[in-house]
């Protein structure tokens, strides 16, 4: 799988964790799910994730 995949995939698992437990643990969870949101708006315009980053290193091809 390419990082660009992995990447969606990262994100949408982040994200529906996060919601799932700010609505069954503590309502806190939903500022990880702003913090993913805002990390893809801000690569959106920069081309940059450090996600991206990471998997690059774990080995997953560009």
């Amino acid at each position: 799988m390419d990082v660009n995949r992995l990447l969606r995939l990262i994100a949408g698992a982040f994200v529906t964790a996060s919601v799932a437990l700010g609505y069954f643990v503590s309502p806190k969870w939903y500022l990880f799910t702003v913090f993913v949101g805002l990390n893809l708006f801000q690569s959106a315009f920069t081309n940059w994730c450090p996600m991206m980053t990471f998997l690059r290193k774990l080995g997953a091809r560009g």
